[in-house]
């Protein structure tokens, strides 16, 4: 066939149409990907897709314009077409062309003249002068040494955090992200930085290289790149070094103060650091799955690091936390054994003074440890002076704050924590509590499924979540809908104490007690390890289903169990709150009443107003279910009108723990007041 033939058959079968048509309609869809999808943060390899896509199918699409006809009969092959003398001769096409023409040119123009200001908008929004640290990848043969590369990322972290002129986000959140992140203007925009630092470590016996580069993640450019190789024991030179280019990269001016904390090596024994790094990555797993074997294992790591080194004060602060955090989650430490903790803290300050970790550890023994509100504030208050960027400090701050009542300051630093912290779903999710406490339940589910969406198994988050729901509507339809998504193995119990009857048998209980699923609330505690608690929470469940046959079953194998626990400690909250539904499942009401009512004495709102309103509001369900319905509605009515309260109008109305209160006139006209919404 000729060339000119060829053309001609080219335009006879309408390839030349399909391809301006198809021109346009493709370069219209790469206008969308790329001017509209980052609008939308859609990830970038989506947008690459689409181009890629555009490509391969131009020329699919003229061999079927080739090889095919529309017609008015339908599409056909062109031979077939020809021997029909059946053709299309529609203008569509034309139609298509101008329109896709139109609004390509369109999106392009306005891509073309605000990119400029889109950008430069991108920069002011974010401050210059921010940074978060990614997790540094492991590059040795050994990957068990991951925690050698988590270790260094810490450290120079932890010195960025000193200075006042930069943001550092923290460790919690940046975690959450591979070590070279493909999008790092999508992760710059979630944590809101203009700047990360990544990096590598290779670690291969006392020899170590380390690569670190920090880039403009905006322009996605980078600022500057350098390798250090030497031994394990250069490795606080290294850490120091990194961290002081990182500052004069960022042009962050530096107190003499600040400077003389980065250049400060935590200890001189390489084999003592390489303990203590050990023990940070056990204890940071611990703190996530409160499993005592692992708060264990990190105490053991970190007594062997300040046997090498009895000077290692970061050690002995980070121990002392440890063994506290174990304390207020795991087991409750006897007042000798607390005594010890604070004597080694005071060693760790006398060593150094100005070592903020020292004193958020001094902070938790007042607050975990003794309840000294004060005297942790001020403990907490120093560590932020040395650590401006210390997120964790700031979060005991507003818990402290909770616990004293003074709500907004509570809410204005868990916000500002999670600020420093964005991805930390722990955090999103006591903050998400502490609104539900409030009664703020649309802005509780908010930052309650966003803890859970980062974290699937964060069970704080999810306490927020099915708590929202049922104080805000009492729907338990969909709170049973909500709970169905959570792994089934996580558990939803907590060590409180607070222990109102909901955190006493457990949310994933409650909600199916609060649905009238009670035989499923009971099986919930078929398989717990904790024999009295478990007893307890059957017993309480089976009350509140009048089913007091299998209740004093229970409750009668619970009950010397709890007495000799309260025999140890006489002012454990969470088991006398635990021994009072016990007597009620014995029918044991004065001394249900009288056991609950200790428990408020013990922990009131004067001396804590979390806990001491929660004690108020089991002191009352138990009077409920005791026979004593005006004293059980007077505490309701006094929740109810002020902050912090653990009912709502909703879960009066919807919780069977509140039904023998429900055909008293007082009670029903407690149902039409306004309760307290708001600090």
């Amino acid at each position: 066939m000729k060339t000119n033939d060829f053309l001609a058959e080219l335009k006879r079968r309408n390839v030349y149409k399909v391809a301006v048509a198809y021109a346009v309609v493709g370069w219209l869809l790469v206008q969308v990907a790329t001017q509209v999808f980052p609008f939308l943060e859609i990830p970038n390899w989506v947008v690459r897709l689409v181009i890629a896509l555009v490509a391969i199918g131009f020329p699919i699409a003229l061999v079927i314009a080739w090889a095919f006809e529309a017609t008015p009969e339908g599409i056909k092959r062109t031979e077939v077409a020809d021997a029909r003398q059946e053709h299309s001769r529609g203008k569509t096409w034309i139609y298509v062309v101008i329109i896709g023409a139109a609004i390509s040119a369109a999106l392009f123009f306005v891509g073309r003249y605000t990119a400029g200001n889109n950008a430069s908008a991108a920069r002011t929004e974010l401050p210059a002068k921010s940074i978060a640290v990614l997790p540094f990848e492991n590059l040795s043969s050994d990957k068990e040494n991951s925690y050698f590369a988590d270790g260094i990322q810490d450290e120079i972290l932890t010195k960025l955090a000193t200075i006042a002129d930069l943001k550092v986000i923290s460790r919690t959140s940046t975690e959450k992200y591979k070590s070279k992140p493909e999008d790092l203007r999508t992760v710059s925009q979630q944590l809101g930085v203009a700047n990360v630092l990544e990096g590598s470590v290779q670690k291969a016996g006392d020899k170590v290289r380390v690569n670190v580069q920090l880039i403009d993640a905006r322009a996605d450019s980078h600022l500057w790149a350098k390798s250090y190789d030497g031994d394990a024991k250069d490795i606080f030179g290294v850490e120091s070094e990194v961290s002081q280019q990182v500052a004069d990269a960022l042009q962050a001016k530096l107190s003499p103060t600040e400077a003389k904390t980065i250049a400060t090596a935590p200890t001189t024994d390489a084999a003592a650091y390489d303990l203590y790094l050990k023990a940070e990555s056990e204890f940071r797993a611990a703190q996530s799955s409160l499993r005592p074997d692992s708060f264990q294992q990190a105490d053991n790591w970190y007594r062997q690091a300040i046997a090498r080194d009895p000077s290692f004060a970061l050690a002995i602060a980070r121990l002392a936390q440890c063994q506290l955090n174990a304390h207020w989650f795991i087991k409750p430490l006897s007042t000798e054994r607390l005594e010890e903790i604070k004597s080694n803290i005071e060693h760790a300050l006398s060593i150094a003074p100005n070592l903020a970790e020292a004193h958020i550890a001094f902070g938790l023994f007042y607050y975990f440890g003794r309840r000294a509100y004060p005297e942790a504030l001020a403990e907490f208050a120093r560590a932020i002076e040395l650590q401006p960027n210390n997120s964790l400090a700031l979060q005991y701050s507003g818990y402290v704050h909770r616990r004293q009542g003074q709500w907004q300051q509570t809410l204005n630093e868990l916000n500002h924590a999670l600020e420093q912290d964005p991805r930390n779903a722990n955090l999103a999710a006591n903050l998400a509590n502490t609104y539900n406490i409030l009664r703020m339940h649309d802005e509780a589910q908010r930052l309650a499924k966003r803890a859970v969406n980062l974290d699937p198994h964060e069970v704080v988050g999810m306490v927020g979540w099915i708590n929202s729901i049922l104080m805000r509507n009492g729907d338990a339809e969909e709170a049973l809908r909500v709970l169905a998504t959570f792994p089934a193995d996580t558990k939803l119990t907590t060590n409180t104490t607070v222990p109102e009857f909901s955190s006493m048998i457990g949310y994933r209980a409650w909600v199916f007690a609060f649905a009238r699923k009670f035989d499923a609330a009971v099986q919930v505690w078929d398989n717990s390890s904790d024999e009295g608690r478990q007893l307890a929470a059957r017993s309480a469940i089976h009350v509140i289903a009048n089913d007091f046959t299998a209740a004093q079953s229970d409750a009668e194998k619970a009950r010397p169990l709890l007495e000799r626990r309260l025999q140890d400690r006489p002012d454990d909250t969470a088991a006398l709150t635990e021994l009072a539904w016990v007597y009620l499942g014995l029918a044991r009401n004065a001394d249900a009443v009288a056991t609950a009512r200790r428990a408020t004495e013990i922990m009131p709102p004067s001396r804590d107003v979390l806990a001491g309103n929660g004690l108020r509001t089991g002191l009352a369900e138990v009077e409920a279910h005791a026979g004593m319905v005006p004293e059980a509605i007077t505490i309701v009515r006094e929740l109810l009108l002020g902050p912090g309260g653990f009912v709502s109008i909703e879960t009066l109305k919807h919780d069977p723990v509140w039904e023998p209160l429900r055909s008293d006139p007082q009670f029903q006209q407690l149902l039409t007041i306004r309760e307290h919404v708001g600090p």
